[in-house]
């Protein structure tokens, strides 16, 4: 589905050239979110709700679908953690540390480290990090993945919400540590680590590609507040950035390597990667599914990481700043649930083309190395011992299509 209206399609064009002033290859450093852009975003997530629904099948409209599909009645709704009540959060957190508390279904064999189910999910990315990065199947793999885990806390531990998630543009104006997501606050996702002084920055690029630094944040030790200040991570390092350029491993991280949660939240990786702004232009700019992808995830080469580097970077600590590890932070799945969110909103400004085979671009391996087979519709996501059957890419385009049946608020 195309814009439906001519004068739709105006005031987004008329959006666009009063929240882009500036060039579209200026460096994100020099860019500050407006309050242009906010309403911007808020327009775009009511025209993606508004477009999600008009494609639905609605009894009290006459509109019927097959039996068992996805309709206005059955359709959930991820909101936002904000919006959230404090029972809904602490339901949420709950059900996390219950999963945490169950018996890994990974065989040791495969993965010594993994000791719960949290584990098997942590796994399971750093087992397929290089073919789910820089992929085909980057944005499908991450909508799967983060609905089986929904899934779980469901029907593992006997949650009744959605996945909420993490609206990096709101943080990004006012401050991480006074959000309701990481106050520490009992009804958070947890807080900041212990704060570390005089910590260098963090050196991103190399291999190659040039380098360029990003800051630590104010903390940088064990998370200390919140529902995960006890938490164990298992798995890990694989590659985990730190203050100074050095990276961190244990092998593959696939071994048991217990040891505290660390956030270093940085304030200013959100306002300059990850702002209001950044979201704009990531769905309003790219006109094919190579550049959003693309933009999302940073190209490599310009001292730009994305909003997806963005929010990764932002939690910083271990495992916030290891591609490998991250899902060990339980934030991952807010910050995921929001690329989701934002690759949804690109997705409805041309619904038919953006969930077809024209919405996927990619091979099977990490910028294509070593050189891979395209990814197409019929290509196969395996999630291993985390959760579910192999899925093919074309059930995973859509939203309330395949599996899935919800809209984001």
């Amino acid at each position: 589905m195309r814009f439906s209206s001519h004068a739709t399609l105006g005031l987004l064009a008329a959006t666009v050239s009063n929240a882009f002033p500036r060039p579209y290859d200026e460096s994100p450093e020099m860019i500050s979110p407006s309050g242009d852009d906010a309403e911007t975003l808020a327009q775009l997530a009511t025209y993606a709700q508004d477009v999600t629904n008009s494609n639905l099948p609605d009894a009290k409209r006459g509109l019927k679908g097959k039996p068992g599909s996805c309709n206005l009645r059955n359709l959930s709704v991820r909101r936002e953690w904000g919006t959230l009540s404090k029972p809904e959060r602490k339901a949420y957190t709950n059900a996390v540390l219950c999963l945490q508390n169950k018996q890994s279904r990974t065989p040791s064999s495969l993965i010594p480290g993994a000791k719960s189910r949290f584990d098997d999910w942590v796994g399971t990315h750093i087992n397929q990090t290089t073919t789910i990065h820089y992929t085909g199947t980057f944005l499908a793999w991450h909508r799967y993945f983060t609905w089986e885990y929904e899934q779980a806390l469901r029907n593992e531990c006997g949650y009744n919400g959605t996945q909420p998630y993490w609206d990096w543009s709101k943080t990004a104006n006012t401050s991480l540590e006074t959000s309701p997501i990481f106050d520490g606050s009992e009804y958070s996702i947890s807080g900041n680590g212990e704060f570390i002084p005089d910590k260098p920055d963090i050196i991103v690029g190399g291999q190659g590609l040039p380098e360029f630094p990003i800051p630590a944040g104010s903390g940088g030790g064990c998370v200390t507040s919140g529902p995960f200040k006890n938490m164990t991570l298992n798995l890990g390092p694989v590659q985990l950035s730190l203050p100074g350029g050095k990276t961190e491993s244990n092998g593959d991280g696939l071994g048991y390597n217990p040891r505290c949660l660390k956030r270093d939240l940085t304030n200013e990786v959100n306002r300059r990667f990850a702002n209001a702004t950044s979201v704009v232009r990531n769905i309003l700019l790219p006109k094919d599914v190579y550049d959003f992808q693309m933009t999302l995830q940073g190209y490599p080469g310009t001292n730009d990481i994305g909003v997806h580097g963005g929010g990764h970077f932002t939690l910083g600590g271990d495992p916030g700043r290891d591609l490998f590890v991250s899902p060990g932070d339980p934030a991952f799945y807010l910050h995921h649930s929001m690329i989701d969110r934002v690759w949804w909103m690109w997705q409805s400004l041309d619904v038919e083309k953006r969930t077809s085979a024209e919405g996927i671009s990619g091979t099977g391996t990490f910028m294509n190395q070593p050189p891979s087979a395209n990814t197409t519709l019929d290509t196969e996501i395996d999630l291993g011992f985390a959760a579910g059957k192999p899925i093919k890419m074309r059930d995973l385009m859509s939203t309330t299509a395949g599996p899935f049946c919800y809209t984001y608020l």
